[in-house]
């Protein structure tokens, strides 16, 4: 069960409020449906209560706001927009990925693309997918943790009919297993016909909260739509014939030479056109939408209405059938679909004639308004997917004038089969572990072309540029091994290292499978860990193949006089592994504090070109109890031994601090670390 309270927005400056004080419940069993017309505000509600939008007020999943939930993603799965991923991942990669973010085995990315269509195109990239399948692979990343409520906005857009079709159909077989259902829409007729209940948003305010049956009387009327050249002489013929029979029947002019008429068929209509020798140009049937202030009287009464059946239990069916009334036809077919006209006051209608006018004016024109019988066949508001040569019933044509059925009969339409299957439940989840976050980051790393081209390039600019370095000459050996000249302030390796760090939080904000509608990738700590440990290993991995493919291709082109190892090669090697470790530490900590990979890279250069000269500035002075500088005292290692050894480690470590280079970069990241933790201490109190 859902229950929002008082949701607010934020306005900008002098503008009102998109969303001003919104309070409802959508209960579990059911489909909800969240109406309003583009700009209504559905999406900043659907935002303000997933918590991806500061304002003010708060909505409680099952008793519990979203924060206080150890796991959102197992309790709100959420669809908003297009799914959020790598355009170069494939289907079953991004879905695996998010398995190993919930702790989930690989397998349950077969179960759910088996339940939603997907399994022929598992292999395919996220770019390459059609609006259809999106919104497949949309629902399927909903349904991957066997969440308990679904939230999406206007699913369908964009669909289909038979697209639409199957994805309301998905929808109502989760609620009809327990579970709770929000789908905000922009089209009345289909939340009629997919939703239990339904509430209407205008202006950012709620203007009717409804069962899906009392939506339908209220909103939606059927009516006949008619195109003539002569269309002010067939509305005054209507209303004179409505008038004569003393029926209900209102003509409206929509302007040009469309009518609309409600209370009335095709037939009559065709028939009085016939008649009089009227061309018409297009007579077929509609149904009206009335507008979101339709009903509004009656919402109190409706919304009093709808809270206890909630507690009885769900309802059967995506509109639940109204209690006959004794006055109504007794040879009316039963329909599951909507009654549109049995409200005693739907909308505002004119005022009509009581006896025939002999001059009526030609604008809307309405004879006898008194409200419909609530004995009227409810099918007018069957959806256009209903059959159209349904058979006429004998016994309302035999019927009197003032009895006969003002709106047209069709049969209702017959129960799709079941054609839908939702994932088999999780009945025991894992417990967490640290190694979740790190298959979620291999997962993420691993997916994409994009390290191993990163990768292939660095070892092929290192090995070009050492050979170039060699024939050039006066180049240390060090040096040459790291393909690292005096002009450059890194190495391609250290630069390779730093850009892959950075595209790991990069890649998280912009397609951040990990958080809903591009919204704030979670700062946990756990997954701070895992992108710092994966970033390790693929430097200290691009490190090594950096150095062993310059000097194989030294080997073979100038001999082993430029490979012979040196004499102090563990610290090198320290220094070398400690460099490009470094370099992807601080691209990873600048991208996540930035949002950015291009200032995760930035970052990464600036450390040499404008931390490396300070912090030399710095150290290199004079002391104020000493002539000797501090980088120099560091340099020499520790003054006191100590019994039990060790010490020479730490005065390697002192020695690696005390070059300008290590020094910079080891303060650069506890910079970017303390940075990281104020962001994410903030938006937690945010």
């Amino acid at each position: 069960m859902i229950q929002a309270i008082g949701l607010t927005s934020i306005p900008l400056k002098e503008q009102r409020s998109a969303v001003d004080n919104v309070s409802f419940e959508a209960h579990a069993g059911r489909v909800t449906a969240l109406l309003g017309a583009p700009g209504a505000g559905k999406t900043t509600v659907l935002r303000l209560m997933l918590e991806l939008q500061r304002g003010r007020g708060i909505t409680y999943f099952r008793g519990r706001p979203l924060h206080r939930i150890a796991h959102p993603a197992h309790e709100v799965g959420v669809l908003l927009g297009d799914v959020p991923g790598h355009p170069a991942r494939s289907v079953r990669g991004h879905l695996r990925m998010l398995c190993a973010a919930s702790g989930l085995p690989a397998r349950r990315a077969d179960e759910v693309l088996e339940a939603v269509g997907l399994v022929s195109l598992r292999d395919e990239r996220l770019g390459t997918l059609s609006r259809g399948m999106d919104r497949r692979l949309g629902l399927a990343c909903a349904l991957l943790p066997d969440p308990h409520t679904l939230v999406l906005d206007d699913p369908a857009r964009g669909l289909a009919v038979a697209e639409r079709r199957w994805l309301y159909d998905m929808l109502r077989e989760h609620a009809a297993q327990g579970g709770t259902v929000l789908c905000g829409t922009a089209d009345p007729k289909e939340a009629a016909r997919f939703a239990d209940h339904v509430i209407t948003l205008d202006g950012g305010r709620i203007v009717a909260d409804q069962r899906a049956a009392d939506f339908a009387r209220t909103r939606l009327r059927p009516r006949v739509a008619v195109r003539s050249p002569h269309a002010a002489r067939l509305s005054v013929l209507l209303a004179q014939q409505a008038r004569s029979t003393q029926r209900s029947v209102e003509v409206v002019r929509e302007g040009g030479n469309r009518l609309c008429v409600y209370g009335s068929t095709c037939a009559e209509v065709g028939e009085t056109a016939f008649r009089h020798g009227i061309v018409v140009h297009q007579l077929a049937d509609e149904i009206g939408d009335m507008g979101p202030g339709a009903g509004a009287d009656a919402q109190p009464q409706q919304a009093s209405e709808s809270r206890p059946s909630a507690e009885t239990g769900p309802q059967p069916g995506p509109n639940p059938e109204p209690e006959p009334d004794p006055e109504a036809d007794p040879e009316s077919e039963p329909n599951p679909e909507p009654e549109p006209n049995s409200d005693p006051n739907p909308c505002p209608e004119p005022e009509a004639a009581a006896t025939p006018d002999p001059d009526p004016d030609p604008e809307p024109e309405t004879a006898t308004p008194a409200p419909a019988s609530p004995g009227a066949d409810p099918a007018a508001s069957t959806p256009p997917e209903s059959s159209p040569d349904a058979p006429d019933d004998d016994a309302s044509q035999a019927a009197p004038p003032q009895q006969q059925p003002t709106t047209p009969r069709t049969t209702p339409p017959a129960p799709r089969p079941a054609t839908v299957t939702l994932p088999p439940p999780i009945l025991v989840r894992p417990a967490p572990t640290p190694l979740r976050p790190v298959r979620y980051e291999i997962r993420r790393a691993a997916g994409v072309a994009t390290g191993y081209i990163v990768g292939a390039c660095v070892l092929a600019v290192s090995a070009l540029t050492a050979v170039l370095l060699a024939r050039i000459g006066h180049t240390p050996q060090p040096r040459l091994l790291a393909a690292w000249p005096v002009e450059l302030p890194l190495p391609p390796a250290a630069l390779g290292a730093g850009l892959l760090g950075a595209l790991a939080f990069g890649d998280e904000f912009r397609h951040p499978a990990l958080a809903a509608d591009r919204g704030t990738v979670p700062r946990r700590l756990g997954l701070l860990t895992a992108k710092l440990f994966v970033a390790s290993l693929t430097a200290l991995a691009l490190a090594v193949l950096t150095v062993g493919c310059t000097a194989e291709l030294l080997y073979l082109v100038y001999g082993s006089e430029l490979v012979a190892l040196p004499a102090d090669w563990p610290a090198l090697t320290a220094g070398w592994l400690a460099l490009v470790t470094g370099c992807a530490w601080a691209g990873v900590l600048a991208a996540g504090v930035f949002r950015s990979t291009t200032a995760g890279l930035a970052a990464v250069v600036a450390v040499p070109l404008l931390v490396v000269p300070a912090v030399h500035k710095i150290t290199e002075g004079p002391s104020l109890r000493g002539p000797r500088p501090f980088a120099g005292r560091l340099a020499d290692g520790l003054p006191l031994r100590r019994p039990f050894g060790g010490e020479q480690h730490l005065e390697a470590l002192l020695r690696l601090l005390a070059q300008p280079v290590g020094g910079a970069m080891a303060l650069s990241v506890l910079a970017l670390l303390c940075a990281y933790a104020f962001t994410g201490l903030r938006s937690r109190v945010r």
